[in-house]
């Protein structure tokens, strides 16, 4: 499986949406809308977790594909960097 990232996504979109539009592509395992912590409200981007083999055809497709207005923004999604020094000085 591969994660991708989705961009600039309408707030009205619902992870059925997400899904359906992805699995034309390939096996989609989860969808995963991110929502504001304070106040609950879509924060416009998400998460894909799409089979190895959807994921050229899904970049291809959706990256720019409007969606209520609004074109996606479809790329492979980085691994976020884990631990590590915190900054700061250590005198």
């Amino acid at each position: 499986m591969k994660k991708i990232y989705v961009g600039n996504l309408p707030f009205s979109a619902t992870e059925e949406q997400v899904r359906t539009l992805f699995s034309k592509h390939g096996t989609v395992q989860s969808v995963s809308l991110i929502n504001d912590r304070e106040t609950g409200r879509p924060r416009g981007f998400g998460f894909v977790e799409i089979s190895d083999n959807g994921l050229a055809p899904a970049l291809k497709a959706l990256d720019g594909f409007e969606m209520d207005g609004r074109a996606l923004k479809v790329n492979e999604a980085e691994a976020k960097p884990r631990g590590g020094n915190g900054g700061g000085s250590r005198w």
